[in-house]
């Protein structure tokens, strides 16, 4: 009993060995496969190189799109106060009185910070940016009036809840009105939103027309092949075995099409900056354009992988099938 133990032990053992060493000489194979397949695209220069750059072309444009998005919810995050609710004081309030209402106003739950600016502060900084410092000496009062700045909570900041706590400031007894900007946020948020819906249906469109020219580059190369297919088949070769290397193809196809679209944003950005450095001079500001992180570059990778594979993987599946060896 213990002979039979130990002999079905040892089969055990030489059925994982065997296991182990199919599982390693298959991967191994598919390995060589893939480069093999690297090869074949080199054999044809023109044909791959023509399908590499439509596929990279078409990732560059929508992957633009959603860096120019990206830097512009940069810009728009700058605009902190862009939500600011100005509170003109009445004019009878002195300071003391203005800086209750300062105090009180900080007390509610929508709003994150609040600011005083007295009319001679305000007098100071208009001469000082005005460049009417002189002209403004001559003025026998000072025409400006006390301001209540006040910076909703970022929950308040949407306009049509920036709107309605400016409706319940304005019911304070020290307010003579208020103003907010309501039309600029929504400009601002309206034209973020078209860019990040022209991303998504430019990308859509491009994206589907990348898996069709894949796949009709394929469709091509299974039909130069076909006689090699068909041999192979008579070998008694697996449908696994023909399919693997055109799946390549269409991987590799993908890998360089990828860093071809991250080139191009690459270059562009390099094209636009010079330009996007002297309007932020402009204004005074010192904005730089920011590109594709690491994460999203592999996104971008595998984003134009998958794609590369979608392709090859639906001609392999519809055309392959139907090329059978010439009867006798």
């Amino acid at each position: 009993m213990s002979l039979l133990f130990k002999s079905r032990n040892s089969q055990g053992g030489s059925n994982n060995r065997n296991g182990i060493s199919a599982l390693y000489f298959s991967l191994l194979n598919f390995i060589r496969q893939g480069v093999n397949s690297l090869g074949e695209m080199w054999r044809t220069p023109i044909a791959s190189l023509m399908t590499i750059l439509v596929l990279g072309l078409s990732l560059t444009l929508p992957a633009t799109l959603y860096v120019v998005v990206k830097n512009v919810q940069q810009v728009s995050s700058g605009f902190s106060d862009a939500a600011e609710i100005s509170l003109f004081v009445k004019e009878e309030l002195n300071d003391a009185q203005t800086q209750t209402l300062v105090k009180r106003l900080a007390l509610y739950p929508e709003i994150e910070s609040v600011s005083y600016i007295s009319k001679s502060q305000a007098l100071k900084e208009f001469k000082q940016v005005s460049g009417f410092g002189q002209a403004l000496d001559y003025l026998d009062e000072n025409p400006l009036p006390n301001v209540v700045l006040v910076t909703p909570t970022v929950r308040y900041r949407k306009p049509q809840a920036a709107q309605q706590l400016l409706t319940k400031l304005e019911a304070e007894r020290e307010v003579e009105f208020g103003k907010l900007d309501i039309g600029w946020l929504e400009r601002l948020n309206a034209l973020l939103s078209l860019l990040k819906e022209s991303v998504f249906t430019v990308g859509l469109l491009l994206l589907s027309a990348v898996i069709l020219i894949i796949g009709n580059t394929i469709r091509l190369s299974i039909m130069d092949k076909k006689e090699e297919i068909q041999v192979l088949k008579l070998v008694g070769a697996t449908n696994a075995f023909i399919h693997t290397p055109f799946i390549w193809t269409g991987i590799w196809y993908g890998v360089i099409g990828g860093f071809v679209a991250f080139m191009s944003v690459i270059m562009m950005l390099w094209w636009l900056e010079s330009a996007v450095v002297m309007v932020a001079g402009v204004y005074q500001s010192n904005f730089v354009l920011t590109g594709l992180n690491g994460n999203e570059l592999l996104t971008l990778l595998s984003l134009a992988v998958g794609l590369g594979f979608s392709g090859s993987y639906i001609s392999v599946r519809k055309y392959i099938k139907d090329i059978e060896p010439d009867k006798v």
